[in-house]
């Protein structure tokens, strides 16, 4: 019973050592992308002793590779500092070279509000703001008991007079982005009791967390991280270690800070432009659970009961992709009439060809039919995240293609659904009425493309579309929609000067400016 574990933790070991042996070799041979490919298979182990060594890469690497740079504050109230290594370590990974700055322990509010203060200097890109609820509400974290419903209402409204207070001279100074944390329920409460009123110890802070929610829905620019959802997501118990809390001021356990991390990304991706716009995705054993070549479309599953379930759950996440303006494509090795028909007719089948914006069914190597996706729909290799059960297709393609996004999944589908909503590269902050409608637009694209070709000329064809071109001055309804369009430099921005949202409504608000 004892030597098992000890085997595994052995070839875990060997693996690392052969995966750093690997990078040193590249890096020797001056191999920049495989070093970077090949850092990124290290960091898919999550460990987090791997951060140091990953960073030492970095500076070697960081002048010969193609990096956005990011500048990262963070305001807090509890220690961070042994989590800035793994997330500068993650953000090289995906490509972004992040400088970081941690501000002074619990001196958040002066650094928001002294204009001539050490963050403002920073010329951060991104503000973290973390603040734990026994530090900013002391008298509901520990005294709950003791206040009248008065005083319970009265500290839910000073905390949040108080935010929006640093929101605005935040945005007063600065026109980076802001994230801020939800404030965490405590551990202990009043127990079932809680639970049974709408003025609970619970229910405060919640009330505080709507309140957040509200303040970042009125400023441009501000984003709620639910650190609050996080932890319980994580489980509270398992989250905290109250011996560090006492010893360092941090109050999570080590297996608690690559969450973290994590989380930070979702927000850091959308917001320096690291994201996907196409997800391929693969059919057997992926969107269904068998093999339709020997299984046939009788014998594949994906309904509600084991072990369909777990593919369906599978498509349920994708069809939230589609929802967020997500590409779909597929790329799949099947008979295409026998995977069309399964598509269109299949009873338990979530997802239908008009979800796809391009399909690659065939025998063909899925790295060559992904280079065909991204010609089809326009966009460059590297906006393209792969989806596939088979981890042998996964390495070819990652291989073969390291631009292209591999998602890592699980040995057993039960993962697959959770491994796509982690996925970063899928974050979006915001969600405008042509990302909704982005399939269709590309399905219009191609019946006019048939037009175009049956078309006599290309004069004709052009006079047929009936096209207007409307120039009208930036609105607050459209602020977010030019934002949007400044990031697609390959298309829209000549200049490739990149503008957040909260820019370009500083240079409509300009006299003399035309935006």
């Amino acid at each position: 019973m004892t030597k098992i574990p000890q085997m595994i933790q052995t070839s875990s070991a060997t693996h690392t050592q052969d995966l750093r042996e690997q990078i040193n070799v590249f890096l020797e041979q001056r191999n920049w992308a495989e070093a970077h490919r090949a850092l990124g298979d290290l960091w898919r182990q999550k460990n987090l002793a791997a951060a140091p060594y990953i960073l030492s890469c970095h500076e070697k690497m960081k002048a010969h590779l193609a990096l956005t740079e990011c500048r990262i504050g963070f305001l807090r109230s509890l220690t961070l500092e042994p989590l800035i290594p793994a997330l500068r370590s993650a953000a090289f990974i995906a490509g972004i070279d992040a400088t970081v700055q941690v501000g002074q322990f619990n001196m958040y509010a002066q650094e928001i509000l002294d204009p001539k203060s050490a963050l403002y200097s920073f010329e951060p890109n991104i503000v973290v703001l973390a603040i734990q609820t026994r530090d900013i509400l002391p008298e509901l974290w520990e005294g709950y008991a003791d206040l009248p419903e008065s005083q319970v209402h009265a500290a839910v409204q000073g905390v949040h007079d108080s935010f929006a207070n640093w929101v605005k001279a935040f945005r007063k100074n600065s026109n980076a982005s802001l994230l801020i944390h939800t404030l965490e329920k405590p551990l202990a409460s009043a127990g079932a009791l809680d639970a049974q009123s709408a003025n609970g110890q619970l229910s405060a802070i919640d009330r505080v967390n709507e309140g957040l929610r509200k303040i970042a829905a009125e400023n441009r620019g501000v984003y709620v991280l639910d650190y609050e959802a996080l932890v319980a997501k994580h489980g509270r118990v398992r989250w905290h270690d109250e011996a560090k809390w006492l010893t360092m001021r941090m109050p999570f356990a080590t297996d608690s800070m690559l969450p973290l991390v994590t989380e930070w990304l979702k927000f850091i991706h959308p917001l320096t432009g690291k994201i996907c716009k196409v997800l391929a995705v693969d059919l057997d054993n992926t969107l269904w659970s068998g093999v339709l070549g020997e299984d046939g479309a009788e014998g594949i599953r994906m309904d509600a009961e084991y072990p369909g379930a777990f593919n369906r759950n599978v498509q349920r996440a994708i069809l939230d992709l589609h929802q967020r303006g997500i590409l779909l494509a597929l790329c799949s090795k099947n008979n295409q009439d026998e995977a069309m028909a399964v598509l269109k007719d299949h009873r338990d089948m979530l997802l239908r060809p008009e979800h796809f914006a391009a399909f690659r069914i065939n025998w063909q190597d899925k790295a060559q039919n992904i280079r065909e996706i991204a010609a089809e729909l326009n966009l460059g290799i590297d906006s393209i995240a792969f989806l596939d059960d088979n981890p042998v297709e996964r390495q070819r393609v990652r291989t073969d293609l390291p631009e292209v996004k591999v998602i890592e999944v699980p040995g057993h589908a039960k993962g697959f659904a959770q491994a796509l909503r982690d996925f970063p590269y899928f974050e979006r902050l915001v969600l405008s009425e042509e990302d909704r409608k982005l399939t269709s637009l590309y399905h219009e694209q191609n019946q006019r493309a048939e037009l175009a070709h049956s078309a006599g000329s290309l004069e004709d064809f052009y006079r047929s579309l009936h096209q207007e071109v409307v120039i009208a001055p930036a609105t607050v309804e459209t602020i977010s929609r030019v934002a949007q369009l400044t990031q697609k430099t390959n298309q829209y921005n000549v200049t490739t000067r990149r503008y957040t949202e909260q820019q370009i409504e500083e240079f409509v608000s300009q006299p003399g400016w035309g935006v």
